[in-house]
């Protein structure tokens, strides 16, 4: 066919009452080396669209929010925290699009559209470190968020500490437990649930997980456990995810550590040992520090997972800055982040 170059400026269509008519076609039949300017109309959502040097981008839309071209389904876990001397720290927040439940009792989220040829953000939370025995005041420190695009997991609040040391748990995706005077944190709404309250003495709270608070002391003698984390099948296996960290104890009174809960969470500790890391990327929390000098510090929360579960006629490219594998389940690809952050794109 032939080209007919315009050379002027402008093009005086004034006069005409009908439509200016674009090359159209479906998405898949796009140009295959575009240029920024191009423009046409998509047969497949009825749009016109536009290159921007980087993506197709509908005009009533930014090039933020690109029309999306696939549905995949998402994991996101943010990273876990420390646990404090002596409350277990929180998990990480969990949200997902795959199953039926997502994390702190909520349904399942909608799966995330994909633009082809555009840039989406990928972070990995880190998980917090523990409190520092003898420091006051010896909080855990709050886990790193993690993100894929537009969806942030909030990172696991910090253990609580002991007596008037700040003993109150930190707020997060799941809570932070409490030392022994103190209140959980709160968890953050469809990621996790809060931490658990100090009934008082040498006792302490179990940090909160993706499915359950974490446990106050049971009695007089025993610390709380973590709360448990959440089964997700994404990758084509049931694996556990953001456990909360069990409390710390004290060994002069017989007082015992709690358990870290299911999906990563960590043990506490009644001995001048560290308390038990939470699980990497798992979002797991690290449990309680003993309460007794020299102390036995908090263990450190567990680093996030971002998953993402897409057609396998999609090909993703993934940045530097990020470590990652790729399989296959069925008809789909699985692609799993486990530290780093950086942009991903799919073709």
């Amino acid at each position: 066919m032939a080209t007919n170059k315009v050379t002027t400026n402008v093009i005086d269509m004034s006069g005409n009452t009908g439509g200016l008519v674009w090359a159209k076609g479906t998405t898949a039949q796009r140009p295959v080396s575009p240029v920024a300017g191009d423009t046409r109309y998509n047969t497949d959502d009825n749009k016109l669209e536009y290159y921007d040097g980087t993506s197709w981008v509908n005009p009533n839309e930014t090039a933020a929010t690109p029309t999306p071209d696939f549905q995949a389904d998402f994991l996101v876990v943010a990273g876990g925290a420390g646990g404090g001397i002596s409350g277990g720290g929180g998990a990480g927040g969990l949200r997902t699009s795959y199953g039926s439940t997502s994390g702190g009792g909520s349904s399942n989220e909608g799966t995330l559209g994909f633009a082809l040829s555009f840039n989406y953000t990928v972070t990995v939370g880190a998980g917090g470190a523990g409190g520092i025995g003898g420091n006051v005041p010896a909080l855990g420190t709050s886990g790193v968020n993690s993100v894929l695009g537009s969806i942030t997991s909030t990172g696991g609040g910090g253990g609580g500490s002991v007596n008037g040391s700040s003993p109150d748990g930190l707020d997060g995706g799941s809570g932070g437990g409490a030392g022994n005077t103190g209140s959980g944190g709160a968890g953050t709404s469809n990621q996790g649930f809060a931490g658990g309250n100090s009934s008082g003495g040498q006792v302490f709270a179990g940090g909160g997980g993706a499915s359950e608070v974490g446990n106050a002391a049971p009695d007089a003698n025993n610390g709380g456990a973590g709360g448990a984390g959440l089964a997700v099948s994404i990758t084509g296996a049931s694996v556990s995810y953001a456990g909360g960290g069990g409390s710390g104890g004290d060994p002069r009174g017989g007082y015992n550590p709690g358990a870290g809960g299911t999906g990563g969470g960590g043990a506490g500790t009644t001995t001048y040992s560290n308390a038990t890391n939470g699980t990497a990327n798992t979002g797991g929390a690290g449990g309680g520090g003993s309460f007794i000098s020299p102390y036995g510090d908090g263990g450190s929360g567990g680093s996030g997972i971002v998953i993402v579960r897409y057609p396998n006629t999609y090909t993703i490219s993934v940045g530097a800055g990020l470590t990652s594998s790729t399989t296959t389940d069925g008809s789909d690809k699985i692609t799993s982040f486990t530290a780093g952050s950086d942009t991903v794109s799919f073709s």
